[in-house]
């Protein structure tokens, strides 16, 4: 069966999934909204740089797309709730009104906006009601997923739980090098690096990073049947051990290279389940008492389990030289991917646990 798919944002992450659902053999692209008008009335095809003309060109008018009628829109533009937004500029009433438009005229939704949604009871309830009641309304489903948070802190955890006796933590981390990134505005702005060690940089300001991540902490506990006593968060820095120069400027000796936090559930005052992220700007930053990178390669996933047996499993995209480009593409494929799942799901807010596994189905080449 054939979808027919809406594209909505064309950014870091959108422009991929725009590649996706073209190249995709069971989708159909019915239309793209953009917000940058030098990218209205531009074919697809070059948006999603495929080198083919594609005849689907840019509309800054939603309402375009809608009138369209496709089956599932693909919204990846920028949008979160609560404390974020004070780090990030993020706008999540916009994102909000979005997706209600979309889902009260009847069209599903994969989304990569709205990052608490990927555990619904998490996120804010004033949301959930309103996105509720547009499901409702229209008759529409809603999944809200990614690559973290997502693939690698919530189905890929509980797949390797299967196999354990005696589970007495779990533990996911991303490990990777962000310094080929040229995001000055990501680099020096959200992570602070290149500033003084004494400097807190907006990534973790009190909340943000339990907006962010929680959510997965607590899916976590749902599926693991664990009552969660409290949420913490933590964080450290780590400083450049010389000056050096990134596409983002210049790391000074002695400021901010490196950042590892985590969001910690809490049983009886002991971390049972555990989200980390080690961020730094060269690969040696923070080694030996920071983990290093699965394989060796510059960045990757870890999902550990403290039990019987103990388990392991390293992820990494082989000799990826800035490990963000597979990442951004992965973000991309996981929403895109998932379309055909939601497309057929009953309406309301869903997660990859009331869902169908969703695969690569039709993408295997001969």
């Amino acid at each position: 069966m054939t979808y027919r798919v809406g594209q909505w944002a064309t950014g870091n992450v959108g422009r991929q999934a725009l590649r996706a659902i073209i190249e995709h053999p069971d989708l159909e692209l019915a239309g793209v909204v953009v917000s940058d008008p030098a990218k209205v009335g531009r074919d697809a095809g070059e948006l999603a740089g495929i080198g083919r003309s594609t005849g689907v060109r840019a509309t800054a008018d939603p309402a375009e797309l809608l009138a369209a009628r496709p089956d599932v829109v693909s919204y990846t533009a920028v949008g979160t709730a609560g404390r974020r937004e004070v780090a990030t500029g993020d706008r999540p009433g916009g994102a909000v009104d979005d997706l209600c438009r979309i889902l009260e005229s009847g069209i599903d939704v994969v989304s990569t906006a709205l990052i608490p949604l990927v555990h619904p009871p998490s996120a804010d309830q004033d949301d959930v009601r309103r996105l509720e009641a547009a499901c409702a309304a229209g008759g529409a489903s809603l999944l809200t997923t990614g690559l973290d948070p997502g693939l690698m802190n919530d189905v890929l955890p509980i797949v390797l739980s299967g196999v354990c006796l005696r589970i007495d933590a779990v533990k996911v981390s991303e490990v990777m090098s962000y310094g080929l990134w040229d995001k000055p505005e990501a680099i020096v702005g959200k992570f602070g690096f290149g500033k003084p060690l004494d400097h807190r940089p907006p990534m973790v300001r009190p909340g943000v990073l339990t907006i962010m991540w929680g959510s997965v902490v607590h899916l976590l506990a749902e599926r693991l049947g664990v009552a969660l006593d409290e949420v913490t968060e933590s964080y450290e820095l780590c400083p450049a051990p010389e000056t050096f120069e990134i596409p983002a400027g210049t790391i000074a000796a002695g400021t901010s290279a490196g950042m590892r936090f985590q969001v910690s559930g809490l049983v009886n005052g002991r971390a049972v389940i555990v989200v980390e992220h080690v961020t730094r700007l060269r690969e040696d930053v923070g080694l030996p008492h920071w983990p290093a990178a699965p394989f060796g390669e510059a960045g990757g996933y870890r999902v550990e389990i403290d039990g019987e047996p103990p388990w392991r499993m390293d992820i990494a995209n082989p000799g990826a030289k800035d490990p963000t480009v597979p990442g951004t593409l992965a973000t991309a494929l996981r929403v895109v991917n998932a379309i055909p799942a939601v497309a057929e799901a009953p309406p309301g807010l869903h997660t990859p646990f009331t869902l169908p596994l969703f695969t690569g189905r039709g993408l295997l080449t001969g």
